[in-house]
């Protein structure tokens, strides 16, 4: 195991084991020991001891070798009294004021095991609805929304990090201008991601320039109606300006669950990578796809990623049994549809590795086949999997059942932002671009900054003898790219394409094809420079829409004080030796 001076800061920080006076006391490989073992016991269930055992090492093999690494939860609390392994939930919030605390008071249960949370604010009245217990008036879901941020602000999840949101607003609900334009002012909901909950009613009145009806939570009658283009502009105009609301397309996530019977899917996480039904959560897990290379790096090691895929599967089903759920519902719902979020990481990376620049044809293409490849291995093992141990309880009122097609989860794939564990692993997060080759992440471990670094490129730094004072580096120092820096051959600008330097049309193409073998969603941030007009926003949004996308997030750098990464570093960074521990015949350029 190699890990980086930043992974031992974030593992020291979050996820090693301290005692009572806050001293650490456990090393990077006995928290995977600890993970491996505490997951492993549920082959108990279905299995001996001997099996257990057997998986615990293959558990340990995964994770020590930084080639599988499951959500934050799971690496803090297996293995521990607490116990709660998942990092997604997503709570009902119906229209009382017992519901409402409910929902608060179940948030906090779940946010201090360091888990998030999502919600529909959709059926609570709109502002100024007459309350009949005391004729009073509703002062409308944003107000009640700063309820929730208030206790999440005062909420450190498993006493390492703080908690973080979703809320979701339909966009015929009446209060939904308030709703999109509740984050300009900045600071506002801050533990909050918000995203409009489109429907295809609305797009099409868009499309036919159109009006649209608002509908009335309590009563289900119509209220009124507003002009589709005027709020699909207030949405991208306000997206423009603080990379808030984001947008989920409620109809194309419902069509795709395999699980309509169950319910409406109203609301997702709080990264907008899991929808789920009221009271379910998933756990998550993601593969270092740059592990998966063959021994040159030249191309895909197909078999390795296909067990690694196998395992994984196995893994997160383990995780659901030995799971302590914060509250019954949780329990209850997530055990009868067993989804799991098996995902990736790395992914730059690897198409660095293999010559391939993200912003390419190339590029979708690999990606369609590499997910396809991971989907379908997930799917045989889930089979397997249900033919060892059972279908999902669920099963039979699911699509599933009517295709004849015995799983044992109900969901399998999904494309994680991988922010912590993506450190921890030294690779690119989840299928994003390089962010930069040079930059900094703020606001994070208590307020510390961390430089970093790629470290493929600095392999082709160290091939080429370059050091921190010669114009070229000093250039790439100051503006995180090495796009319009004179003397670079084209090709390696092509290769080390940055996410500003990427049109936003590439990044929505790219979460399409993952998106088109994700059976959950894909967390995906398309990244613009600050020129970018509110028409740019405008058109990654329709074109999100037309090519399958579950919800799309655009962000415009520098549209916020405040943001966790920012391009550049300096040149104590660059000579920092735990930047350069890297293997230069790894980087085939």
């Amino acid at each position: 195991m190699s890990l980086s001076e930043n992974a031992k800061k974030v593992l020291e920080a979050r996820y090693l084991r301290r005692d009572d006076k806050g001293v650490v006391i456990e090393t990077p490989e006995e928290l995977f020991r600890r993970v491996a073992k505490g997951v492993s016991e549920a082959e108990l269930i279905h299995g001996d001891s001997s099996s257990a055992h057997m998986w615990e090492e293959r558990f340990y093999e995964m994770l020590s070798t930084l080639t599988f690494l499951p959500n934050s939860p799971t690496l803090m609390n297996a293995g521990t009294p607490l116990g709660q392994l998942s990092a997604c939930f997503v709570l009902p919030v119906d229209d009382t004021i017992e519901d409402i605390f409910d929902a608060v008071k179940n948030m906090a249960l779940i946010q201090r095991t360091g888990g998030g949370t999502g919600f529909s604010f959709s059926r609570l009245r709109p502002k100024g609805s007459v309350v009949s217990s005391t004729g009073g008036e509703s002062s409308g879901p944003v107000s009640f929304m700063k309820i929730f941020d208030s206790a999440t602000e005062n909420i450190k999840q498993g006493g390492r990090r703080r908690g973080a949101n979703m809320g979701v607003l339909r966009v015929d609900h009446p209060d939904i201008l308030d709703f999109i334009t509740a984050k300009l002012e900045e600071g506002e909901l801050r533990n909050f991601n918000l995203s409009v909950g489109i429907t295809d009613a609305f797009m099409e009145a868009l499309e036919r320039d159109g009006t649209y009806e608002l509908i009335d939570p309590r009563s289900r009658g119509v209220s009124g109606s507003l002009r589709a283009k005027d709020v699909f502009e207030k949405i991208t105009e306000c997206a423009w300006r603080t990379g808030d609301p984001g947008v989920l397309f409620l109809d194309t996530i419902n069509k795709a669950h395999p699980l309509r019977d169950l319910g409406e899917i109203e609301s997702t996480n709080p990264c907008g990578e899991l929808p789920l039904l009221p009271y379910e959560s998933c756990n998550l897990a993601s593969m270092n796809l740059s592990a998966v290379l063959d021994g040159k790096g030249e191309s895909v090691d197909w078999e390795n990623l296909g067990r690694l895929v196998r395992d994984g599967v196995r893994f997160l089903d383990d995780v659901i049994d030995v799971n302590r759920f914060p509250i019954p519902e949780i329990g209850s719902v997530t055990r009868g549809n067993r989804k799991l979020g098996l995902g990736v990481m790395g992914f730059a990376e690897m198409l660095i590795r293999l010559g391939i620049s993200y912003n390419s044809d190339e590029a979708v293409d690999f990606a369609d086949r590499l997910m396809s490849f991971i989907y379908d291995e997930a799917f045989r093992a889930s089979m397997g999997l249900a033919e060892e141990r059972g279908v999902f309880p669920n099963w039979e009122r699911s699509a599933y059942a009517r295709q004849g097609k015995r799983l044992r989860n109900a969901t399998l794939t999904s494309i994680a932002p991988t922010g912590t564990i993506s450190i921890i692993a030294g690779t690119t997060s989840g299928i994003e671009p390089l962010f930069a080759l040079a930059y900094r992440r703020k606001n994070v471990l208590g307020g510390e900054t961390l430089y970093e670094i790629n470290p493929v490129f600095l392999g082709y730094c160290r091939i080429l003898g370059l050091s921190p004072h010669d114009r070229f580096i000093r250039e790439l120092l100051e503006s995180g790219s090495i796009s319009g820096v004179k003397g670079i051959p084209e090709d390696l600008i092509r290769l080390f394409a940055t996410a500003l330097d990427i049109p936003y049309e590439q990044h929505i193409r790219m979460q399409a094809a993952f998106q088109k073998h994700v059976d959950n969603s894909v967390s995906k941030t398309v990244n613009m420079p600050e020129s970018v007009s509110v028409r740019d926003v405008k058109e990654a949004y329709l074109k999100a829409y037309g090519l399958g996308c579950k919800g799309v997030t655009v962000f415009r750098y520098g549209s916020r004080r405040q943001q966790v990464l920012e391009i550049g570093t300096d040149e104590s960074a660059f000579e920092k030796e735990y930047f350069i521990k890297c293997d230069p015949e790894a980087c085939r350029l």
